[in-house]
């Protein structure tokens, strides 16, 4: 019977998504039912973890006493058939186990009807595995089905999904209605659309399921340094100062005016123009303003609308890219008016094609020290034979 189940599970994620859910009660409830298995007298729960889901000793101990009334391997025989249908392999069986020992006592019916939901959502059965993993204790839940027609449209694809679920498993079980709907609301009002909402929440998983009143003190920090809602910027900003408090925030703003030496209004400027400024340590902006102001010679007034190359790289693109253009000026292998921002800012491809390859006759070492100064290794002996 066990074997059977597997079979039949295995059969229809793989079969046409169509035909998944009608397939699945069908068969499932056309299949004759086990007799009641009485308890075996000498069933013992910390050996079965060990021999047959594959649990350390440790784990297995730990893993017993959440399941000790399990008198016969009758369900969690059933289960483990299930998930290896679903394509898990031993170690992640092992590893749903040992979290969640009670899904060896969960009820198939309910198993076998989220797997019939998700499929009946188009979701591949590599993505339903994955989801299991994810959403572990949840997943044993009925209401995990209904959730996700929730979240699948919100976050556009499943992909998107597993990949919010991986980083707040927690949504899953967050009160929808309560929390999660309000935030979405809130979050319209302030003009994002679809879009920059799963943006935010992919790279905040947690912000769904936060109490609305602190999702709404996060508005309002964003807007207290000085970007709107509304503004086009306002999705960077919000997750520049998510989960931070107003007190260091407004203490980061001083320590860029101060780095920067930038006014209130240039200070202002810089962190609309690149809100990811707030996230930066205060070491690197230190390091980097140096570099910038009394190395590149660039002034703090020409930094703070451009200060989205604050947040570039220091040793990775900054310095050796600025090294790159003092050799080649020094050589007159570069035209004058070529400005360090947009060197900076073109992708690695483009800057090799553009700066490194057209000189690999007069300058033969200029990819091989390009490449030991991104690696903070003599970056300023270029070689020019």
């Amino acid at each position: 019977m066990i074997r059977l189940r597997s079979c039949i599970l295995t059969h229809l994620l793989h079969s046409p998504p169509a035909s998944h859910i009608s397939s699945l009660r069908r068969l499932l409830s056309t299949t004759v039912p086990e007799p009641p298995v009485p308890a075996n007298p000498g069933f013992a729960v910390e050996d079965y973890l060990v021999a047959t889901c594959g649990l350390t000793r440790p784990q297995a101990l730990k893993a017993s006493v959440k399941i000790s009334g399990l008198k016969s391997p009758s369900k969690p025989d059933a289960v483990l058939a299930f998930l290896a249908g679903l394509g898990l392999s031993s170690a992640d069986v092992a590893a749903l186990v040992a979290t969640d020992p009670r899904l060896l006592c969960a009820s198939m019916d309910t198993l076998t009807s989220n797997v019939a939901g998700l499929a009946g959502m188009s979701m591949s059965p590599s993505q339903i595995a994955r989801l299991v993993m994810l959403g572990r204790a949840i997943f044993r839940c009925k209401p995990v089905v209904s959730r996700l027609h929730y979240y699948l449209p919100l976050f556009g694809s499943p992909e998107n999904l597993l990949h919010v679920l991986k980083q707040n498993s927690y949504l899953l079980s967050s009160n929808i209605d309560k929390v999660v709907q309000p935030n979405v609301a809130f979050l319209r009002e302030c003009g994002l659309d679809a879009c920059d909402i799963a943006k935010l929440c992919i790279s905040l998983p947690r912000l769904l399921s936060t109490k609305p009143e602190r999702v709404r003190a996060m508005a309002a920090c964003t807007e207290s340094v000085g970007v709107r809602r509304g503004s086009g910027m306002f999705r960077k900003a919000m997750q520049a100062v998510a989960f931070r408090s107003e007190e260091k925030v407004a203490a980061k703003v001083a320590y860029l005016k101060n780095t920067f030496r930038w006014s209130d209004a240039e200070v202002a400027i810089a962190v609309f123009r690149s809100p990811m400024v707030l996230t930066r340590s205060d070491d690197r902006l230190l390091r980097t303003s140096e570099f910038l102001i009394s190395e590149v010679g660039l002034e703090p007034a020409y930094i703070a609308p451009r200060s989205v190359m604050v947040c570039l790289s220091l040793e990775g693109r900054l310095k050796p890219r600025y090294y790159v253009m003092k050799f080649l000026k020094e050589h007159g292998l570069l035209n004058s008016g070529r400005s360090y921002l947009s060197v900076v800012l073109a992708t690695e491809k483009v800057f090799v094609e553009k700066f490194i390859y057209p000189h690999k006759e007069a300058a033969p070492h200029l990819a091989e020290d390009y490449d030991a100064a991104c690696r903070g290794e003599v970056p300023t002996n270029f070689r020019f034979t």
